[in-house]
């Protein structure tokens, strides 16, 4: 109890375990459509878009969220296009923009600052990275993703279990997988600044799979993972902050911890089914 109450004196770590629970809570429930989708990977390439626009908003002396957020989702609309064209397939699409936006920001990092810190900073994530004006945008930004995503709820459900099905009771399919991507954009770049673009994706993917050992309704798996999600997110930041370790490593670090605790409990709950 010292501890938190140690913890919660500090400022930044209020931000900290605010503006990551809020982000670990979209991401999570994002998290179960893209991997039943097979789009998880997607994370991993719009942080790295991330990336490079925080580096190109740094060199400019712009604010880090207002110039990254527009640009991350332009450039999860630009994906899905790219991978609705047959001539390039889905992963050499997110491979192509990933590794092209992540050599764009070492570029412009080791041209104007040089590499230092500010690399290490946006790769892995920090704590202190975040500014009030980032805590409030993050939260008003993270705020609307989850009201989106619980107002069109069922047609997200559709679209995930049977797109062509969606399609023929005409369901806007493309509408909604924009409206996905758009979503996972805006939470990408929301969690960067404190899980970095090296690592932010696992936020996205650890849950849902971690919730799939042992949930088998899509509600059950969607719960499972928002809970997941956040107290991974919580016991990761206290770990960083006792043990004076990385703020995105630990939060990883516990998303592992989860996934073998759940697949060690499913193993054993379907022994006992047999």
């Amino acid at each position: 109890m010292d501890t938190i109450i140690e913890m919660l004196s500090y400022p930044f770590m209020v931000r900290a375990f605010v503006v990551g629970s809020l982000v670990a809570l979209c991401s999570a429930l994002l998290g179960v459509s893209l991997v039943l989708k097979r789009y998880s990977m997607i994370g991993d390439g719009l942080s790295h878009v991330g990336f490079g626009a925080l580096a190109v908003a740094a060199s400019l002396n712009l604010a880090p969220l207002t110039v990254a957020i527009p640009v991350v989702i332009l450039a999860a609309v630009l994906l899905l296009r790219i991978r609705g064209n047959s001539r390039i397939k889905g992963d050499a699409a997110i491979a192509l923009i990933s590794t092209s936006s992540l050599a764009v920001g070492v570029m412009v990092i080791s041209m104007t600052t040089g590499m230092n810190t500010d690399v290490y900073n946006y790769m892995f994530g920090s704590i202190l990275a975040m500014s009030d004006e980032d805590v409030v945008l993050s939260v008003a930004m993270a705020v609307i993703v989850l009201a989106l995503f619980v107002f069109f709820y069922h047609k997200i459900f559709a679209i995930t279990f049977d797109e062509t099905f969606a399609r023929a009771t005409g369901v806007k399919a493309d509408l909604y997988n924009t409206l996905i991507a758009v979503l996972t954009a805006v939470t990408i770049v929301l969690g960067m600044r404190m899980m970095g673009a090296l690592l932010i994706s696992s936020l996205i993917i650890f849950p849902a799979l971690t919730s799939m050992r042992v949930c088998r309704t899509f509600k059950s798996v969607m719960i499972s993972s928002a809970v997941i999600s956040v107290v991974c997110l919580i016991a990761g930041i206290t770990v960083s902050y006792v043990w004076a370790t990385p703020a995105g490593t630990s939060v990883v670090m516990a998303n592992i911890a989860a996934l073998l605790v759940y697949s060690l409990i499913g193993m054993l709950k379907n022994r006992g089914a047999v």
